[in-house]
């Protein structure tokens, strides 16, 4: 049994693996903000007979991640998943851009994956863990595309931080993957994405599994592609 920490498992990919993993009997802290929709959730965690634990935690607040952080403990993590995110504001093209909410958008989508992760690092570094963050495509800047330009930005920033990251933690065996989950039929993704939020975390769990220090840094797609930065 592996101990895997999920952050926005509300709903979506995040939700879908809550399942993939507590189905295969592996333990869940699937984390929510407080104040989010937890009822599918809720209902998966009464149904899964213990193998979900949900913990109330906004990614976004220092002092909210390090409450979540006492509650959790010392508990060993095996796999570290930054999935939370946000779509950014209505207005964010370069020539109109609402600016506090790309700056929200950088601290949820960017800032907060690197603050759970070292929030944690102490819990994965005992299980000999992995981190993962659920980054986009859209984030590559080969791209020049300037719709959802705030969203891009963010994720190219997550991109960023998170091979910094792998780096720095190479030396200490934890592996650092960052990962396309593909175009899903989620809130985000909408009702016309033609990956479903379970095909979407099977391979995520699949790539996860595979994750070595020899993959390290990489940026890939759900289905094992290497993408360009």
């Amino acid at each position: 049994m592996s101990v895997v920490l999920v952050t926005g498992a509300n709903r979506g990919i995040g939700l879908a693996l809550a399942r993939a993993y507590a189905g295969r009997r592996d333990k869940v802290l699937a984390t929510v903000r407080r104040g989010s929709d937890q009822k599918d959730l809720a209902a998966f965690a009464a149904e899964a007979g213990g193998w979900v634990e949900i913990i109330e935690m906004d990614v976004s607040d220092p002092l909210d991640v390090a409450r979540a952080k006492r509650q959790i403990g010392s508990q060993p993590i095996d796999v570290l998943v930054n999935n939370a995110g946000v779509s950014g504001p209505d207005r964010q093209r370069a020539v109109d851009m609402d600016f506090e909410g790309l700056a929200e958008t950088l601290n949820v989508n960017s800032i907060a994956p690197l603050r759970v992760a070292d929030a944690f690092l102490a819990n994965v570094e005992a299980a000999k863990g992995k981190i993962v963050a659920i980054s986009s495509q859209m984030g590559a800047m080969q791209s020049a595309a300037a719709d959802a330009l705030a969203y891009r930005a963010s994720k190219a920033a997550l991109n960023k931080l998170m091979q910094g990251l792998a780096t720095e933690l190479r030396p200490r065996g934890i592996p650092v993957l960052i990962v396309h989950p593909g175009w899903v039929r989620t809130d985000m993704g909408g009702a016309s994405a033609p990956l479903s939020p379970a095909d979407s975390a099977k391979g995520l769990v699949k790539l996860i599994d595979e994750l070595t220090l020899a993959n390290s840094g990489k940026f890939l797609s759900w289905n094992g592609k290497e993408l360009a930065w």
